[in-house]
């Protein structure tokens, strides 16, 4: 019966539209009340699950982004990648996935991604003819890049949610050969579409220029090596990276480029503070949640369960990126990595599979649930940046959607795609 009260109240509140946060809350609420547990374990619970001190580099990558977007570093970086690729047909397309890898490599975040690139990209596109559907289709599924390369927000909730367990460095490292794949993807579809539809190709300014453009733009691409480098060496832990990244992007935004005033960085602090309080309470609410399901012994039984249908990793691993992927049409990625993984975690680990691939698995699955509707986040900014309705960019999106499921049944099914690399490191 508590199984129907938590997971019933979770799914029917849900429906009812309540907002992520307080379905998981109250949900948790109703179930500890029918069991006999005292109320309070929930609020201590959800104060546990937010008082973790590697919590802290999600507000500081956060900030940091925002730093970029309003210091004028996002903006180079698109200069130089439009330098570089945009002479290939469909070039703006072109030229909004290398962006969005490249300053994915600097915020981590893919809705800071899909608005700080879309902001710049979508009107370009928009005014040399490009339909606004694939100029959104082309940011937000690129979006998903900064998910997998450092310093993914997401990696270090999986790593927290792990119990610790699971290396940072090791996953920051496992992420980067699944999404330089899903930039090929997503550069090789841009290029048929583009091609189909008639899109031009921009003129290439030559290598004189390119070059300025690379020295322009060298100061944020450095930060992406001094972010890796430092935490894949051990010089600074990921907490302390995010850190090292607001204070980077502060001197290069006012002191380098001198593009930062005093408003603009109100602005970011604001925003940041912001976007920090909605995540960090969707994060407490599914710390106390999955507190619940552990107490319940909702684990055990999925074991059981999934021993009982089959006993090989594949299949296994077929059946939770399955359900990882519905489950991510109707929730966030941060309850569903917070909730998930104690969940899935034990059960792939029964299986024998490495739990750092498990990580990049579940990171590209919730991230494409990002651009699926109802609760896309990435979808609902990127129409938003692009002025078109959802439906208008669900019509066209599938291409773009087809090449990430595409890259993420690789990198299921062969786990040395993400494990190849971390292990050159040991």
């Amino acid at each position: 019966m508590a199984y129907t009260i938590l997971f019933g109240t979770f799914a029917f509140l849900m429906l009812l539209g309540m907002p992520i946060a307080f379905c998981l809350g109250i949900a948790s609420l109703a179930t500890v009340l029918y069991i006999g547990i005292p109320p309070i374990v929930i609020f201590q619970q959800l104060n546990s699950g937010m008082n973790v001190f590697a919590m802290m580099a999600i507000p500081f990558f956060i900030f940091a982004g925002d730093l970029m977007v309003r210091g004028g570093i996002a903006f180079r970086l698109i200069r130089f990648a439009s330098g570089f690729v945009g002479h290939m047909r469909g070039g703006l397309g072109q030229v909004n996935i290398v962006s969005s890898t490249l300053f994915g490599g600097i915020s981590g975040s893919a809705v800071a991604d899909a608005s700080a690139i879309g902001g710049l990209m979508v009107p370009q596109m928009a005014a040399r003819g490009y339909d606004r559907g694939y100029a959104v289709n082309v940011t937000i599924s690129s979006a998903l890049i900064a998910l997998m390369i450092p310093p993914s927000h997401n990696m270090i909730l999986y790593s927290i949610s792990a119990g610790g367990t699971v290396s940072v460095a090791d996953l920051f490292t496992a992420g980067i050969i699944p999404g330089m794949l899903l930039t090929i993807a997503l550069m090789v579809t841009a290029y048929v579409v583009a091609r189909r539809r008639g899109y031009p190709a921009e003129p290439f300014p030559g290598f004189s220029k390119l070059l300025v453009f690379f020295f322009a733009a060298l100061p944020g691409l450095l930060l992406i090596a001094i972010i890796f480098g430092g935490v894949r060496s051990g010089v600074f832990t990921a907490t302390e990276s995010s850190c090292i990244a607001v204070i980077y992007a502060f001197l290069v935004a006012v002191l380098v480029y001198r593009e930062l005033n005093w408003s603009g960085f109100v602005e970011a602090i604001l925003g940041a503070v912001k976007t920090t309080s909605l995540v960090l309470l969707v994060i407490g609410m599914a710390a106390a949640f999955a507190w619940l399901m552990s107490f319940l012994q909702v684990q055990v039984t999925l074991i059981q369960v999934v021993k009982s249908i089959s006993d090989n990793p594949m299949v296994v691993l077929l059946l939770i990126t399955v359900v990882l992927l519905l489950l991510g049409t109707f929730m966030d990625m941060a309850p569903l990595i917070i909730i998930t993984t104690p969940v899935f975690l034990p059960i792939v680990q029964a299986f024998g599979i490495d739990p750092v691939h498990f990580g990049v698995i579940m990171i590209l699955n919730a991230g494409i649930g990002l651009i699926t509707p109802p609760v896309g986040t990435v979808l609902f900014v990127g129409c938003a940046v692009g002025k078109i309705t959802i439906r208008e960019a669900m019509q066209t999106i599938w291409p773009f959607f087809g090449a990430c499921v595409m890259v993420l049944l690789l990198v299921t099914f062969i786990p040395e795609i993400s494990l190849w690399l971390p292990a050159q490191f040991k």
